[in-house]
């Protein structure tokens, strides 16, 4: 379950879609904005709105310079990242609401 604090997150427009990687200290507010298209940009052009996959870290140093690292990754190594939490691809969101 989500603590407080700083994260990183994956955001998938459907399974096996479009992916955004991004870091946040207030996970549930910001995966709400970016699913009501509040937020200009990448989700809302390409309608990326389900939570995937997110890993709370302890403070947003480490959580920036994870964010950092997954969006170097190959593809095909942050899909194994989200199918190993969550294989289904379901909504994480939907547990924190």
């Amino acid at each position: 379950m989500y603590m407080k604090g700083p994260c990183v997150y994956i955001l998938a427009s459907r399974r096996n879609g479009t992916l955004y990687t991004g870091v946040t200290s207030n996970l549930i507010k910001r995966v709400w904005e970016r699913k009501h298209d509040l937020v200009e940009g990448f989700t809302k052009r390409y309608q990326v709105h389900t939570l995937v996959w997110y890993e709370p870290h302890e403070d947003m140093r480490s959580a920036i310079a994870r964010e950092k690292a997954i969006k170097e990754w190959k593809r095909r190594w942050k899909i194994e990242l989200i199918e190993k939490l969550n294989p289904t691809w379901r909504d994480l969101y939907d547990g924190f609401v």
